[in-house]
């Protein structure tokens, strides 16, 4: 092997860089995505022939009948919240993901609820 190319950790499968998995996006011009968006695979496993690896293990993840939150997906992947929404927006504006918000835009203020939210997060 060359010495002037990369070498990929043992057992780990090489990703894609973020910026190629989100046609180099800042913002998700459709989708409006928060931590606490429940995402669900709209595609089944026969139409993720072709798609990058994280987008297929998104979907894995995001199965009917429950899905994830987006701050769930974000921690399994190891990818940062922002990227992830990004990433996330992607796969709903291409129609391979559903998503919808669990909470009406009331009950976000509720700190108690928040605080739940948060504990359960540093769970996983």
């Amino acid at each position: 092997m060359p010495e002037d190319e990369p070498q990929q950790p043992a057992g780990r499968p090489r990703r894609t860089r973020l910026y190629a998995l989100t046609d180099g996006r800042t913002a998700a011009p459709h989708a409006v995505l928060t931590m606490d968006t429940t995402i669900t695979a709209a595609a089944g496993e026969d139409a993720w022939g072709g798609l990058p690896t994280e987008w297929q293990a998104v979907l894995a993840m995001c199965r009917e009948p429950g899905g994830r939150a987006v701050a769930e997906i974000a921690a399994r992947m190891h990818i940062r919240l922002t990227p992830m929404t990004l990433l996330l927006g992607e796969l709903a504006d291409r129609g391979l993901i559903h998503h919808r918000s669990p909470l009406a835009g009331a009950e976000t203020t509720n700190v108690h609820l928040l605080m739940r939210i948060r504990d359960n997060l540093a769970r996983i």
